[in-house]
Formats: structure tokens, C-alpha cells, sequence
């Protein structure tokens, strides 16, 4: 995902700006944004002050890595399985197609 340009205390500060009185289309000129980006900021930080929104990126960022290390297991756990079922076909295959046990020897 693309990093923002801007900090949780900028985008606050805009919105802010947005809440005195600025008009949207007057602030996005002037920050160089997208109407499309100012309303997805409002919608996720509106109404929270600096350290609100530097918490909610903390726990953004906590659950993205917990994610990716749940997957991570999981596909260890996937892997390993996988890796002794085909090892125990294998061998039983290999058993089945002698001709005679090895340990049996020519009779």
C-alpha cells in the first residue's frame, strides 16, 4: 500500500482547517489532495484529536503484523502436514510395489 505524504497531525490539521470555516474545494487546491482523499480522511479521522489518531494507527499497523504472522503459521502448519501425508504415501507405496519384503531376502 502506498505511504501517505501526509502525518495523522497533518491530516487532522486539515480537517480542522475544513471544520473553521474553508471551503473542501478551497482546501484540497490548496493541500494539492483530491476531494476523494479529504472525504476518506474525514471519514476515518473526523472528530479525532492527534494522539487519538496516532492510537489508531498503532493498532492499524499491530493487526496487519499479527495477520501476516497468523498466515505465516498457518502456512507452516499447512506445509508440514502436507509434507508427512505425501511422505507416508510415498513409503507405502514403495512397500507395496516390491516384489518381496527386504528383509525377506530370495526364497
Amino acid at each position: 500500500m502506498k505511504r501517505s505524504r501526509f502525518t495523522e497531525e497533518q491530516i487532522i490539521g486539515i480537517l480542522k482547517e475544513q471544520e473553521a470555516g474553508l471551503k473542501v474545494s478551497d482546501l484540497c487546491r490548496k493541500h494539492g489532495i483530491s476531494d476523494a482523499t479529504f472525504y476518506k480522511w474525514k471519514t476515518c479521522y473526523g472528530g479525532l484529536e492527534v494522539s487519538e489518531a496516532k492510537r489508531l494507527k498503532a493498532l492499524e499497523d499491530e493487526n496487519i503484523r499479527l495477520k501476516r504472522l497468523l498466515a505465516d503459521t498457518m502456512l507452516d502448519m499447512v506445509a508440514g502436514s502436507a509434507f508427512w501425508l505425501l511422505s507416508t504415501i510415498s513409503a507405502a507405496r514403495i512397500w507395496h510395489w516390491l516384489p518381496t519384503h527386504p528383509c525377506q531376502g530370495d526364497v
